[in-house]
């Protein structure tokens, strides 16, 4: 099922062929590294993976949910778009690329998306992202659209994130 598209991507729910990309999202070290997060195991793939499947448009608004994003012209998925809850019941925007997608400005294009799938399908009102500071390409990609509101060590990942949040109104009135 096809949640949106933008210029170059298509985002749609994951497919049982779309395993083997969502698992290097999950293990590949130098994806890992910027998040930062532990590679999972086997199982925590396929539970997540699982998790995911099958999913429709009312899970966006309910639950942590990973959609495939794809080139139109190409079926390997390149990487996920995130619809998450933080620890304060807000919605939030994540997303994650393969590394030989890096740099094409598809994390843009991507929040960009999101941001306007949030704000005008989902009708919210306001949508955060954390980034881990040494993430230096998200962080430049979140300061386009999002304005920073706070910093904060985060024990579970061991590294200082910094939390962003757009307003629909905001977003409204400096929509390009």
């Amino acid at each position: 099922m096809k949640i949106f598209e933008t210029e170059r991507l298509i985002i749609r729910s994951l497919k049982k062929t779309d395993k083997i990309y969502f698992a290097e999202l999950f293990t590949d070290p130098r994806i890992l590294e910027l998040i930062p997060q532990k590679a999972f195991t086997e199982n925590q793939i396929t539970e997540r993976f699982d998790k995911s499947l099958n999913l429709n448009l009312s899970d966006l608004s309910n639950e942590k949910c990973a959609c495939g994003i794809f080139e139109k012209e190409n079926t390997e998925m390149i990487g996920l778009a995130l619809f998450l809850i933080n620890e304060d019941g807000e919605k939030e925007l994540g997303y994650r690329f393969r590394v030989e997608y890096w740099g094409k400005g598809y994390g843009t294009e991507t929040t960009k998306g999101m941001l306007e799938y949030y704000f005008q399908k989902m009708n919210e009102s306001k949508v955060t992202a954390d980034v881990n500071m040494a993430n230096i390409g998200s962080v430049k990609i979140l300061d386009k659209f999002m304005k920073p509101v706070r910093e904060f060590f985060n024990e579970r990942d061991n590294c200082t994130d910094r939390r962003y949040e757009l307003e629909k109104n905001n977003w409204l009135q400096h929509r390009v």
